[in-house]
Parts: structure tokens; C-alpha cells; sequence
């Protein structure tokens, strides 16, 4: 097994910059309010900062939409600025990470702006042009956010394909032209310095070249069934050059989104001999609670237990000494881990956020903590759809609601409070003044109305806090080297309320016990006398008797 690159004991922090900290009073996080917090992040503890995209772009999908790789949003700063966040992050020991969206580009972007011009031009073929078919799309693909994924253009009268928004053209990587651009493109930021790449659905990059019909859709599909358009038949090749040109160059860190994966397909992009990505995100856990009637995540669903037990077991078996596992709650997609597999009321939002984060770090792979996770940030409640901003929040309430019919606006509403983006994109809660501390300004997307109670300030200052308990995790990543290395083995599986587990090697082990539940629960779990207790989110340990939301780990060996 392939052990002890550092990236296989970095903890990993992502920061979402468009809410996470504003410096100008413009109302938009900015990068110099990130260079402010890195004193925050070191603290933590954490060794590698995320950056969701900060590229230039017309900011239809929040910067997932990228004109200029090159260039920096002006909201966001300048090319100096971005140099003086990675020199000082470099002082601090802490590694950048960039977000690299390489399957599509904006519609604003110069390659498709020339692209559109005629059909022979040179930077046609980067992008993916058909004729129509009996006057209509070329086949029944749809795009992630609702509708056809493919948008005609009157000037050429040919449809390019979108898998996203219209505004979002996919690139045709068969291009090798294309392809050498974007190795460019990576090879000179890592010349800036930054430490590596996340990239996103970047298993979604090659497609079936007859571009078939996908027999999942029907008349009620809403939004694209990512399973039959990812792992493509050139997937990797394509990142196999990438590592070759680029990646293999440099010690960095480098984590693939990939819906629709198995674990058969992690280890062909992960595996420790593949030659392409270090680890994946899979998207398994995070649509566990996903719609009984075809309308993808929008739901209102609670998760059940030991489904969640048997995915996250499945990947820690079936990775274990071939691939490397990324480990993670929640993102810029997803909504608040507290919110959607705790308890977010005040009696037990800080338990429940403290067992999840047990749960989790404490199995093998790199953890990756959202903006605002370590301080128990949830989700948001605002009654009115207007008060909302994510194109896939707003195309799905047109769709479902305003369009199909198929749920009422009422219905739709508990779905966009238990499933919407924005649910993680709201300010980052630095204290209770205005706004919470992000902004002097407006900000560009409003507050949770809790900031006062829940915030940076108040969790720094009182020690039991969520962030202090996130602090303690990572330490103990650091310094045990059984949480990187130990052998995975899940006991109880289908016991539906407690999570409980253990970590073997040589020389010692961890058992790890969680209730996922606001219940008292008793169990019984074997100990050796010499065992301690490690972690604990209750200030007394009482056996076999396991609280609301208890959560503990216990420690026997050398």
C-alpha cells in the first residue's frame, strides 16, 4: 500500500469565496478578506485551503463558468493579490488548492466566441457542434439543471452541447489543440505556486462519440442522468497525458469530482498505480436521501443509517490498499451536514456536529472540511423563492412548480430548504455584528438569521466548542499515524442507529461508536481493560449508555 504522501494526512479546507469573507464592502468576498483569515484557517489547523474558481466570468453558475483562466474576477482581486494569499499561506505552511473546471467554459470565453463564428473556424472543433436531427436536438440528453442540454445557434444553425447551463458550452476533448491549451493553462499556475488541483465533474470530459440517446430519460426526468454521460470512453487516456504532461511534474494534491462513479471506477482514476488523480469525490452519500419520484435531489427525504454505513463501508473496503478515499460532509453543492445527518435545533446542533465529525475523520482518506462546517453553520429557511440566487435552485422551481406542475410551491419549498445550494453559499458567520462580520456592505447573498448565536467569535471563545473539537481531530490526524493506515472494519451493520466501527494495525486500535440519534440507546461493545478514551463530545463517559448524539472514540495499544 502506498502510504505517507503527505497529502494522505492533510485535512483539507474549502472556501467558497464569493461568501467567505468581503475586505472592500462591496458585499462579495474578495481575496484579500481570505488573506485576512488565514491566521483563522492555521489555527484550525488544517494544511491545504480549496478555492472554489476565482477566474474571470460573467458568474451565471457562481464562477463555474470560466472566460478567462488566466485572469481574476475583479470582484474577487487581481493576479497580485492571488501571488500575496499564496506567498502568505506558503508562510503559514498551509498549500493552495485550485479549482480547475475544464469540461466546459463560458459561452463569454474567447475560444467560443470564436468558435460560434462559422463552421470552419479553427476553434470550432473545440467545442461540440451537431446538426439538428428531423429538425429537432441531436439526441435526448439533458442538462444537469434542467431542460435539453443542447442550445441552437441561429448563426451557424447547428445545437452545441451544455451538460450544465446554456451558458456553459462543453469542450470537445478529442481536440488534441484543446487539450495542450488546458495542460498550458495548469502548467502556468503551477508556476504561481499554487499546490494543486480540484477538478471539476472532470469524468464527464470524454463522451460517446455517436452521442447516443439515454434510455433513463423519459417524459418526468428533471435534470440529466449523470451515470449514463460520465465515465466516458476516453476518460482515462485524457488524464493519463494530463499526469504526464503536468500532474507527474509536481508534489501537489489533486481530487477529481466524478458523479457516477462505482469503486471499480475510483480505482481506475485513483488507484495507487493509475497514473491520473490521487483521489476522487463520490457523490454516493450525498444523494442517499435523493427523490422517490424522479426528481433528482429535491427531496425532503432523512436519510436512513445503514445505507449510509454500507456506502461509506463499501468504500473504505473496497479502496483500501488499491485507491485513496477523500472524505467529506458537504460542499458548495451540497447542503449543510448539521442541517440534512444531524440535528440542527439548539438543544443538539453542536452534539450532532461533533459525532458527525468524529464519524467521519476517523476513517481513511483525506477529510475535507466545508467553510463554516467547524463552526456548525446550517442550513437557511427563507420562505420566498426570490430570496434564493442558484440557477439550479431557480430552474428547478420553474420546472417542477411553474412548468410540469408536478409539486406545489408549498412542497417545493421544504425541498429548496432541505436541498438547495445556497444552503452552503450564505455568508461566512465571523461574529454577530452586521452581517455577521462578512460584509460592511450589501451582502450579495443574505446572512443565515442565526449569525448572532452561531459565529467564529463565539466558538473561539468558549473551548468546547464545534471548532475546537475540529482542532482536536485534525491533531489526532496528525499525530496517529492508525487513522491514516489502520485496516477499516464496521460492526453492527444494520443497526439503524448506531454508526460504530474500528481501526486495526499492528500495534493498536480505535473504536469508533456514534449515535444518530436524539434517543438514548444501550450497546455493547468489547473492550480491552488497557483501552482509553480518546475524543468524546460529552464531558463523561458512560459505557455502555450512549446519550443523544454521543459520540466517542476509544484507544488500546502502542
Amino acid at each position: 500500500m502506498v502510504k505517507n504522501n503527505w497529502w494522505q494526512k492533510a485535512v483539507v479546507y474549502q472556501i467558497y469565496p464569493w461568501s467567505f469573507q468581503d475586505s472592500n464592502g462591496d458585499g462579495v468576498g474578495d481575496i484579500h478578506g481570505i488573506v485576512q483569515r488565514l491566521p483563522y484557517l492555521k489555527e484550525l489547523g488544517v494544511q491545504v485551503i480549496w478555492l472554489s474558481p476565482i477566474y474571470q466570468s460573467p458568474n451565471d453558475d457562481n464562477g463555474y463558468d470560466i472566460s478567462d483562466y488566466r485572469k481574476i474576477l475583479p470582484e474577487f482581486g487581481t493576479m497580485a493579490d492571488v501571488q500575496e494569499m499564496i506567498s502568505v499561506a506558503h508562510q503559514l505552511n498551509l498549500k493552495i488548492m485550485m479549482d480547475l473546471v475544464v469540461n466546459h467554459t463560458s459561452d463569454e470565453h474567447e475560444w467560443f466566441q470564436q468558435s460560434r463564428q462559422s463552421r470552419d473556424n479553427p476553434y470550432r472543433d473545440y467545442y461540440i457542434w451537431r446538426d439538428p436531427v428531423a429538425g429537432h436536438e441531436p439526441n435526448n440528453w439533458l442538462s444537469d439543471f434542467g431542460g435539453s442540454a443542447w442550445a441552437f445557434d441561429d448563426k451557424t444553425e447547428q445545437y452545441y452541447l451544455h451538460l450544465f447551463s446554456k451558458k456553459q458550452p462543453d469542450l470537445n476533448w478529442e481536440n488534441q489543440m484543446l487539450r495542450q491549451d488546458i495542460y498550458d493553462t495548469m502548467s502556468w499556475w503551477l508556476e504561481q505556486g499554487i499546490d494543486g488541483f480540484r477538478m471539476d465533474v472532470i469524468n464527464l470530459i470524454s463522451k460517446q462519440k455517436s452521442l447516443p440517446n439515454d434510455p433513463n430519460v423519459n417524459a418526468d426526468s428533471h435534470g440529466s442522468s449523470m451515470t449514463f454521460v460520465a465515465n466516458g470512453p476516453k476518460v482515462h487516456q485524457y488524464l493519463q497525458e494530463m499526469n504526464s504532461e503536468v500532474l507527474s511534474q509536481h508534489d501537489i494534491i489533486t481530487v477529481g469530482e466524478t458523479p457516477g462513479v462505482t469503486t471499480t471506477d475510483a480505482i481506475q482514476y485513483a488507484g495507487f498505480d493509475a497514473r491520473e488523480l490521487q483521489m476522487i469525490f463520490q457523490f454516493e452519500h450525498t444523494e442517499i436521501d435523493n427523490s422517490q419520484e424522479g426528481l433528482g435531489k429535491w427531496s425532503d427525504a432523512r436519510f436512513n443509517l445503514v445505507d449510509l454505513k454500507k456506502i461509506f463501508s463499501k468504500w473504505q473496503n473496497d479502496l483500501a490498499g488499491k485507491a485513496w478515499n477523500s472524505l467529506y460532509w458537504n460542499n458548495h453543492d451540497r447542503p449543510r451536514v448539521v442541517s440534512r445527518f444531524g440535528n440542527d435545533s439548539e438543544k443538539y446542533r453542536a452534539l450532532s456536529a461533533k459525532m458527525l465529525a468524529t464519524t467521519l475523520h476517523f476513517m481513511q482518506g483525506t477529510p475535507y472540511i466545508y467553510q463554516g462546517e467547524e463552526i456548525g453553520m446550517t442550513n437557511v429557511n427563507w420562505s420566498s423563492i426570490t430570496q434564493y440566487q442558484d440557477i439550479d435552485t431557480l430552474n428547478a422551481f420553474e420546472d417542477l412548480v411553474n412548468q410540469q406542475k408536478r409539486v406545489t410551491s408549498e412542497k417545493m419549498m421544504t425541498y429548496v430548504h432541505h436541498s438547495s445550494r445556497d444552503n452552503a453559499r450564505t455568508p461566512m458567520q465571523w461574529d454577530s455584528s452586521e452581517n455577521a462580520g462578512f460584509t460592511k456592505g450589501k451582502p450579495w447573498l443574505s446572512v443565515n438569521d442565526n449569525y448572532s448565536t452561531i459565529n467564529v467569535a463565539q466558538s473561539l471563545a468558549d473551548q468546547q466548542s464545534i471548532f475546537y473539537f475540529y482542532k482536536k481531530l485534525i491533531t489526532l490526524r496528525q499525530q496517529m499515524p492508525i487513522i491514516t493506515n489502520g485496516h477499516y472494519q464496521v460492526l453492527d451493520m444494520d443497526d439503524e442507529s448506531v454508526y460504530a466501527y474500528n481501526r486495526i494495525d499492528q500495534d493498536s486500535e480505535l473504536l469508533i461508536i456514534s449515535n444518530f440519534t436524539d434517543q438514548i440507546q444501550t450497546r455493547h461493545y468489547s473492550l480491552k481493560d488497557s483501552a482509553n478514551l480518546l475524543i468524546s463530545n460529552y464531558e463523561d463517559d458512560q459505557g455502555d449508555r450512549l446519550r443523544p448524539y454521543e459520540s466517542k472514540v476509544y484507544f488500546e495499544g502502542t
